[in-house]
């Protein structure tokens, strides 16, 4: 059953977002209501369908008084009513709250976790994989910080991941990713479990988070890297410490002014996830039906090298094809974790 009162209180809001932005206007308020109308706009679309389809219906229901329509009209009637369960599923899909984050692009980070140098280097094969996924999807990425490992591999790696609906396909992918596997170094060919940690946060706006000079302190220092690579003879490193929350972000590359502004991108990205969490929180009580929580402690997925499988531990999905996966063939993995996730959302509505 379709809530009415929602509806309603959808068409209301749409409209009155038509109204203030037909004003016109600018600043932060402009933009965000431009934002809320963008998403409203399909919703609103699917609601107007489902009305004319009502009213079809009502129409043609009319007409079954008239002898001589009666027979047409029947039959117009079974049509229109063999398309409403599909109308009103429909709807009811575009009524499910939408993370306003989706269409964002996102910063992806990824951190060797328990396992020594076989973390480090399964952390280089997961942003190996993301990469080739971004490039399949016509997306850009750019490298933000890193922390290469002595045998391969990274210790850290900060990356920017830049294109349409990004956030919304990278977002599942926040939690701990467990590898089994023979490392190249073990002789004894004996399996050796480790675990990488990845974070796939919103890429915020200048709008979404307030950053105040007077609470961070930027440093300088210079660059380095593994094995005297990557070494600038310049500070042109930046650390960017946020008094407040303790968050700390760096970025090393060439430029200082660039680092400072992919420095700056993070620490907005990261502040601006955590007021998200903050609110998710709040309403956990309320989305106990959620695929998953997303926190990275948990271990969302394991890629089991020797049997060629990797299994999702949030939906059930097993793939015997680790060797597509890790070239980045992901699709079928965000696509399950997506519908999951919408039909918990919906099994919450219609509760």
């Amino acid at each position: 059953m379709i809530p009415d009162d929602k509806v309603q209180a959808l068409i209301a809001r749409f409209e009155f977002l038509e109204a203030k932005l037909s004003a016109g206007g600018g600043g932060a308020d402009f933009i965000r209501l431009s934002r809320e109308y963008a998403q409203l706009r399909p919703v609103i679309a699917q609601v107007q369908a489902w009305r004319r389809l009502n009213a079809d219906i009502a129409g043609a229901e009319a007409l079954l008084a008239d002898p001589e329509m009666r027979a047409l009209a029947q039959e117009e009637l079974s049509r229109l009513r063999d398309q409403l369960p599909a109308a009103e599923h429909a709807v009811m899909l575009a009524l499910i709250p939408r993370d306003e984050a989706d269409a964002r692009p996102a910063i992806l980070e990824i951190r060797a976790g328990t396992g020594g140098d076989e973390a480090a280097l399964f952390a280089g094969d997961l942003f190996r994989m993301y990469c080739r996924y971004a490039e399949a999807k016509g997306w850009r990425v750019d490298l933000l910080d890193e922390s290469p490992a002595e045998l391969g591999g990274y210790r850290e790696v900060v990356a920017a991941v830049r294109g349409e609906g990004v956030f919304a396909r990278l977002k599942f992918e926040s939690g701990v990713h467990r590898v089994q596997r023979v490392p190249a170094t073990e002789a004894q060919g004996r399996i050796h479990t480790s675990a990488a940690t990845v974070a796939v946060l919103p890429e915020a706006e200048s709008v979404d988070v307030e950053i105040r000079p007077e609470d961070i302190r930027i440093d300088t220092m210079r660059a380095s890297g593994a094995g005297g690579q990557h070494v600038n003879t310049t500070d042109s490193a930046v650390r960017i410490t946020h008094l407040p929350s303790g968050i700390v972000v760096t970025s090393a590359e060439k430029s200082q002014h660039q680092n400072r502004a992919r420095a700056m991108d993070v620490l907005r990205a990261r502040l601006f996830d955590q007021a998200r969490r903050t609110a998710d929180d709040a309403r956990a009580a309320e989305r106990k039906g959620q695929v998953g929580s997303g926190d990275r402690s948990e271990r969302i997925r394991t890629y089991n090298f020797p049997q060629g499988r990797m299994t999702d531990h949030r939906i059930n999905l097993t793939l015997y094809r680790l060797d597509q996966i890790m070239q980045g063939d992901l699709d079928e993995v965000t696509d399950a974790l997506a519908a999951a996730d919408q039909a918990a959302r919906l099994a919450e509505m219609e509760a």
